[in-house]
């Protein structure tokens, strides 16, 4: 269940990644309608942008059963626009007014919400299972034309046929169960805030943070703070709430962290530690990818991670509390911000920057305290031992390449991907390997297999083990390549 539910966390990357494409046209178009109102191009670029925003149900419908299906086929994303169409026609005032012979004003109001993301999941997921369950199957000669991948559609449209009579009485449930678990929170104000931020942090090693995320980032229960900021719409000073507070940490709170971890990191272990801690922060505050630096510290110094996860929960609670927002749509990094402050319901987005500045000093302050008090083992704090390890592993390295540096004919990516693949047990011992958006997410059949030294030694900040079969591998914004370097090597 576990793999399961982190393969769905990653399946959800797929759609979000639209995401910066629309933020990018509505931002551009703000900015020029700010400065002219009416002007047909902004207006063009704006709901170009808005085109993609409106729509996230079937995108997520679409891009869960491609990301969910073995193959990630593209029968599987048909199939999950097929599943959400039925769905969501069945299922609408009028279908639903139809199936229980009542007037259209007595149908219960969940239904008038059956457009949404939680349901464009539910669709992907069915989908996803029936292309994996039937794509292969052949019919008998004379329905021949339907089988295989043809077949899957179908499937989906009569799975979903039968998932709509269940929804009929088990929707309205469900959705009042999210609308009154989000407007618990959003009934908190600040303090629902921040709850949210300290859970979202704790729950990033798992991957299950994206479906904490789906309730308040999208329609899931109403809130949808994500395109009702890049809409504007809604109460400005509210809208945004559950976005504004992650800015501070993602732009200045880690990269300090960071500047930390280097200052304490021992001499002979700082130029790595820099070279680790420099890039993680450099993408935690240009894009908000925060997971490679994370990972670099969540393990070894668990308590510190914990901190960490308070400190964010206590940002947002207090941008929420003065009611500065600022909206992304992928992620709080310096991209995101800089296109949202055209957004006309950012409300005081430059005070983030300040409170940033100011978490910067905290991260800074606490993290060196912390890390030097209770002597944490954040990178470059490793033992003597490891250091001798890690040096033995690199000269016999050098040592079996005839001095020379390993792959020295090969990209940067490529060495990597071999060395993490070795690590992971090769082809004897690999399943399958996927990733979202920082991570390797690999199946393996013997985890007394896996040599974690060696994958260390490709100079990745960290590895999860999941489970007895599942370990993550944080590789970096370039994990897309180094997947498709793994695949590449498979047999």
């Amino acid at each position: 269940m576990m793999k399961y539910l982190q393969n769905l966390g990653r399946s959800l990357m797929l759609p979000v990644a639209v995401l910066p494409a629309a933020a990018i046209l509505i931002g551009i178009g703000n900015w020029i309608l700010q400065a002219a109102e009416g002007n047909p191009i902004a207006t063009f670029l704006k709901n170009g942008g808005l085109s993609i925003i409106d729509n996230l149900p079937i995108l997520f419908a679409v891009g869960v059963a491609i990301g969910m299906s073995k193959k990630q086929d593209g029968a599987a994303g048909l199939s999950g626009l097929v599943a959400f169409l039925v769905v969501t026609n069945l299922l609408d005032v009028g279908g639903v007014a139809g199936l229980k012979g009542i007037e259209e004003g007595a149908v219960d109001a969940a239904f008038e919400n059956t457009e949404n993301v939680f349901i464009g999941i539910l669709s992907g997921i069915i989908a996803s299972i029936m292309y994996n369950r039937f794509s292969h199957v052949r019919l008998p000669d004379a329905l021949a034309f339907f089988s295989g991948k043809r077949l899957v559609p179908i499937m989906s449209a009569a799975v979903m046929m039968v998932v709509s009579l269940a929804l009929l009485f088990i929707w309205p449930i469900v959705y009042n169960a999210l609308v009154t678990f989000g407007t618990t929170i959003s009934d908190l104000g600040a303090l629902g805030a921040g709850l949210y931020g300290f859970f979202n942090r704790l729950l990033i090693p798992t991957g299950l943070h994206h479906a904490l995320n789906s309730v308040f980032w999208f329609d899931v229960a109403g809130i949808s703070d994500i395109s009702n900021f890049w809409a504007s719409e809604g109460v400005k000073g509210i809208t945004g709430r559950y976005l504004a507070g992650f800015f501070p940490i993602m732009m200045f709170g880690l990269p300090a962290a960071a500047l930390a971890m280097y200052h304490t990191a021992k001499t002979n272990r700082k130029k790595q530690a820099a070279s680790l801690m420099m890039a993680a922060a450099f993408a935690s505050f240009l894009t908000g990818v925060t997971e490679p630096l994370e990972f670099s510290f969540m393990f070894l110094a668990p308590a510190l991670y914990v901190v960490h996860a308070a400190l964010t929960g206590l940002s947002l609670a207090i941008a929420a509390f003065f009611q500065w927002t600022a909206g992304f749509s992928f992620s709080a990094g310096l991209v995101d911000y800089t296109l949202s402050l055209g957004v006309p319901i950012a409300n005081q987005p430059l005070m983030l920057v300040v409170q940033g500045l100011v978490f910067a000093v905290i991260y800074y302050i606490l993290f060196r305290f912390l890390i030097v008090k209770f002597n944490l083992k954040t990178p470059g704090r490793e033992s003597d031992d490891d250091v001798q390890a890690d040096e033995s592993s690199d000269s016999e390295e050098q040592d079996e390449s005839g001095g020379s540096s390993v792959g020295a004919d090969k990209d940067e990516t490529t060495v990597m991907a071999e060395t993490i693949y070795e690590g992971l047990g090769g082809d004897e011992n690999v399943r399958t390997v996927d990733n979202c958006v920082s991570r390797l997410r690999v199946e393996v059949k013997d985890m007394d297999k896996v040599d974690q030294d060696k994958i260390k030694s490709a100079g990745v900040p960290g590895i999860n083990v999941v489970g007895k079969h599942n370990i993550q591998v944080v590789v970096g914004t370039q994990v897309q390549f180094v997947a498709d370097a793994i695949r590449d090597m498979q047999k």
